[in-house]
């Protein structure tokens, strides 16, 4: 049997304002949920301080290692937004202004309201391919197996969504989720036996406290659905002979 190709995937969170704690990255669930449903697997995520050397270093280092690899945030009009120019040098490519971006930001601003800083928004690296944006016009842009989006949650959204026919992936992840009152540490041995009778799947447990109590969330995800509702009932039938009542959830 041939093994199925797995597609994969990092992002990189650009901005001093995540790392300082001033900003909530909001991108990372959606490119998260986005990828998974189209066959990829995000592998990696990092947080990338507004540095030349620090981002061309990470860019580098993932773009080598998975299929894909998505930027957010650095791509606006204001001196710390220096994104675009880095991912140039981390390619060796010319820094250009982007002619079908100026007339994106000519056809959306007032005459004279096109300023220097705002045209740097069209800048990309010579040869990449603009990705639409029709939240505020100002594009993102591909280059190789890049995709540079905004940092604006809303407009990274919309950004996503339009590349997603370029994207290649495999079967899309599918999950499911069994909550009980259990603690973790019963269900460990038991739960350890599984994921070694289904090693192509992955099986995760994550404690909660809830105003209800304390308890246990074990969530399970593959490719192949009969494995994995083969695997879900299994875990279910460890809960009972616990003592326990498990309940499904809505997999996060």
């Amino acid at each position: 049997m041939t093994e199925e190709r797995v597609y994969t995937a990092a992002v990189l969170i650009i901005g001093n304002e995540v790392l300082s704690g001033r900003t909530q990255d909001a991108n990372l669930s959606y490119l998260a949920v986005g990828l998974s449903r189209a066959g990829i697997r995000l592998m990696e995520a990092r947080v990338v301080r507004d540095d030349e050397a620090a981002i061309i270093g990470a860019l580098n280092e993932v773009r080598a290692r998975y299929d894909y690899v998505f930027t957010t945030g650095g791509i606006g009009p204001t001196h710390d937004d220096i994104t675009s120019e880095s991912v140039a040098k981390a390619f060796g490519l010319k820094l250009i202004r982007h002619p079908d971006a100026v007339r994106l930001l000519e056809a959306h601003y007032r005459p004279g309201d096109l300023n220097e800083a705002r045209l740097r928004m069209a800048n990309t690296p010579e040869g990449a391919v603009l990705v639409r944006n029709p939240v505020s016009r100002a594009p993102g842009f591909q280059i190789g197996n890049v995709f540079v989006l905004a940092g604006v949650p809303l407009v990274m959204q919309a950004m996503f969504d339009g590349i997603r026919d370029r994207l290649k992936g495999g079967r899309p992840q599918l999950s499911r989720a069994v909550v009980s009152t259990v603690p973790e540490g019963l269900l460990a041995k038991g739960l350890g036996e599984i994921q070694a009778r289904y090693a192509d799947l992955e099986i995760g447990s994550y404690p909660y406290f809830r105003r209800t109590g304390y308890g246990t969330s074990l969530v399970l995800r593959g490719t192949d659905q009969a494995r994995l509702e083969a695997a879900t009932e299994e875990v279910r039938a460890l809960i009972r002979s616990l003592g326990g009542d498990p309940q499904d959830e809505q997999p996060g």
